[in-house]
């Protein structure tokens, strides 16, 4: 017979709920920021879908209107899903305030 307990004989736990980016600004740990540049901008929203982070914001008319810096990582997604090149991945330490 098997020494495994099975899931009724383990004993009572509680559960705590996991935080999400809605809570917590998570932009404060990327090195690389997304700039965007409106005037090369075709709004197919790739962008858009592929961010795992949801910090790409868009217009109800589906325009592509910047970027939540609040909760980017700075993954670099957003950059390399854009045809035509409308978002750059700079260092964040070129916008440091002196």
């Amino acid at each position: 017979m098997s020494s495994l307990k099975g899931w009724k004989d383990l004993p009572l736990a509680t559960t705590v709920p996991a935080s999400t980016s809605e809570e917590v600004q998570t932009g404060q740990w990327r090195s690389m920021r997304p700039v965007w540049n409106e005037a090369e901008c075709i709004h197919c929203l790739q962008c858009w879908v592929q961010c795992p982070d949801n910090s790409i914001k868009a217009s109800p008319e589906g325009k592509m209107t910047g970027i939540e810096y609040f909760f980017c990582k700075g993954c670099g997604i957003c950059a390399a899903v854009c045809p035509k090149k409308a978002i750059d991945m700079r260092p964040e330490s070129e916008f440091i305030e002196q």
